[in-house]
């Protein structure tokens, strides 16, 4: 019997898989240095708030660091407190200055009495050239 978790876990899995092999191979390939899943539980009486810095945060990044190729948050429909990042960086060092970034320290201390768990999964892209459209 498959258990929820390893069916959230392969959803996750697929669904980037689709999303990285739907991309426009057309563009000069660059295989990003860290690819990797953030997996939040947020306290549900925090959501909102939670979602307005991370809306912030992400904006943020995407505007401001080359660097930062991909941060794309989901939410799951059945638990809304539960979410997931994808999380695409050009180098290992874009990803270290990612994090001491003022945006990114702004999200992290004002969050941190939010998020009831934290799961960061390191993974190996299947076709790392491709880009997200």
């Amino acid at each position: 019997m498959v258990q929820p978790k390893g069916i959230f876990h392969f959803l996750i899995v697929s669904g980037i898989a689709i999303m990285l092999a739907a991309c426009n191979a057309a563009k000069a390939p660059q295989k990003p240095g860290k690819v990797r899943l953030a997996k939040i539980v947020v306290d549900s009486a925090q959501l909102e708030n939670y979602k307005t810095l991370l809306k912030e945060e992400i904006e943020a990044s995407i505007a401001k660091e080359a660097g930062v190729l991909t941060l794309y948050a989901v939410f799951e429909k059945e638990r809304p407190t539960h979410l997931t990042i994808l999380e695409i960086y050009a180098t290992e060092e874009a990803y270290q200055a990612h994090l001491k970034t003022t945006h990114f320290l702004k999200y992290k201390n004002g969050t941190a009495h939010m998020v009831r768990e934290l799961e960061l999964v390191e993974t190996d892209p299947l076709v790392p050239e491709l880009k997200i459209k």
